[in-house]
């Protein structure tokens, strides 16, 4: 009987280390079958680009994005899009204009005394104007110059080859609130 309770601790121990596997495995399934829902956050890989083709913005060879999935600040196709996919999924969405940066709009162009403006500024350079916001100048004459405050993927449809590589619910911290993917510069 004596020897026969030596083997116990080793018998517990072997339980222990079964019953360990086994939440391991069980977090690891429940993982894998998690799906994105508002709230989590998420990292994603993207490359972003335009009808044409063209690549405007990529995580590629910088770490992934990381924001909190049903943020107001990112725009609403990358919600969209990301919402429902479990870790390790890749996939393209298409993003219109009404779910990106919206309409391009005239009220947003306007002109300024060129004399206001750094001398030898020429058109396609970006400013920042009085309150922070950027805008681009589109066209430079003795007296006047235009400058428009549209974003520059505004009217424009976005296409994002995305891969969601994970969820959390711990929050994510950014100096901004929210992480959005933008216009590389």
């Amino acid at each position: 009987m004596i020897r026969n309770l030596k083997r116990v601790p080793v018998l517990l121990m072997m339980c222990g280390f079964l019953m360990c596997g086994l939440l391991v495995w069980a977090s690891t399934a429940l993982a894998e079958d998690r799906v994105a829902k508002d709230g989590d956050t998420v990292s994603i890989h993207y490359t972003g680009s335009l009808e044409d083709k063209t690549v405007f913005d990529s995580s590629e060879k910088r770490e992934p994005l990381k924001f909190v999935l049903g943020d107001k600040n990112l725009i609403p196709g990358m919600n969209k899009g990301v919402r429902g996919m479990k870790v390790g999924e890749s996939k393209t969405i298409t993003i219109p204009q009404e779910d990106a940066y919206g309409p391009r709009s005239d009220k947003l162009i306007f002109e300024v005394p060129t004399k206001n403006l750094p001398p030898g500024i020429k058109p396609g350079t970006p400013l920042r104007d009085p309150q922070g916001n950027m805008v681009m100048v589109t066209e430079v004459k003795e007296e006047k110059s235009t400058l428009d405050a549209n974003h520059i993927l505004a009217g424009k449809t976005l296409i994002f080859d995305i891969k969601l590589v994970s969820i959390s619910d711990t929050p994510v911290a950014s100096p901004h609130g929210t992480a959005t993917p933008a216009p590389a510069e």
